[in-house]
């Protein structure tokens, strides 16, 4: 027997802002569900199968929740509330993108999927983080964004952003510039997010009075790393070795962020790659933890997420070819 669900657009929500222009993310919803959706002034109408139904209504009263919240629906969240409902044993939509790690510039900037939330709830409580997933996932964007917030709440003098220079062998001394200079080229998606997430100019202020520092990997060594926030990037590309080092340098109420997409490697064939040795050495050390991000994760065009995915299928079958 088919069921029939109504929701109530509440007084001071403008229906379009549910449904989209010309009913585009009503659309959205019901191609999703067995269900038909009708919408008359404030009243939306459900009907199908009994779960079918169900859950298409439990889209719409997630993204009421996130109307509330000061959200603009968009077709990308809209498609990706449907994806949370449907997997029934995750986190709420509104639970993840209504959670605010911090505003830049009038906007605030947010978790997207459930992974990312995971990733960013583990961040606020645990003194080490390792993130690890394929490109387009937030890795590091999103710790930007909780070292900028932690800046801001004073809860750590200092954000250090660090990344080995590969395709440099390290040797950067024989790079023409300053320490900046040298390794700009390897650190500039740190510097993107950073820019997005400072006033314009703050950036160069914080820069130069050293509360925010860049240093190639190779430069850490020796440094006891007090009140900071340590951002180790692309640590794929780290040798057991530097990893060892990097870890080592964690000082008091300092936090730090590693992350690396395990597939991506571009050390010398034969070189085992520390991101890929920590995960069985650090596996009973209390105070850490892994989030693994994966396909469904990825932020960027549609098409990423599927070409991510493609990859992934390809190297789980290239063994049994041979």
């Amino acid at each position: 027997m088919p069921r029939q669900l109504k929701i109530l657009v509440p007084g001071g929500t403008h229906t379009v802002d549910l449904v989209g222009q010309r009913d585009e993310l009503l659309r959205r919803i019901e191609g999703e569900f067995s269900s038909d959706i009708l919408v008359r002034g404030n009243e939306i109408t459900i009907t199908g199968p009994h779960d079918d139904a169900q859950r298409a209504a439990t889209v719409f009263e997630e993204l009421l929740t996130l109307l509330r919240q000061g959200h603009v629906l968009t077709a990308e969240s809209v498609d990706r509330a449907v994806e949370m409902v449907k997997a029934e044993n995750g986190p709420k939509p509104s639970e993840v993108m209504g959670d605010t790690i911090v505003t830049t510039r009038g906007r605030p900037i947010r978790p997207k999927t459930a992974g990312q939330k995971r990733y960013v709830d583990a961040t606020r409580k645990s003194t080490l983080v390792f993130a690890i997933g394929p490109a387009g996932t937030g890795k590091t964007y999103l710790a930007v964004a909780m070292a900028v917030k932690a800046l801001r709440d004073k809860e750590i003098a200092r954000i250090i952003l660090t990344r080995p220079a590969v395709e440099a062998g390290e040797r950067l001394g024989f790079l023409p510039g300053d320490v900046a200079q040298k390794v700009d080229p390897y650190l500039k998606p740190l510097y993107d997010a950073l820019y997005e997430m400072l006033e314009p100019g703050h950036f160069g202020r914080l820069a130069e009075r050293g509360t925010i520092e860049i240093a190639p990997l190779a430069f850490m060594r020796g440094r006891t790393l007090n009140d900071s926030f340590i951002i180790l990037d692309e640590a794929q590309n780290t040798t057991p070795e530097q990893m060892k080092m990097f870890l080592t340098r964690l000082g008091m109420r300092s936090k730090a962020v590693v992350t690396g997409d395990i597939t991506q490697i571009d050390l010398p064939e034969g070189q085992q790659s520390g991101l890929v040795a920590v995960q069985e050495i650090l596996r009973e050390v209390g105070g850490l933890e892994f989030v693994y991000l994966d396909a469904a994760d990825v932020v960027r065009h549609k098409i990423v997420q599927e070409i991510v995915e493609a990859y992934r299928r390809h190297d789980e079958e290239r063994p049994k070819k041979r």
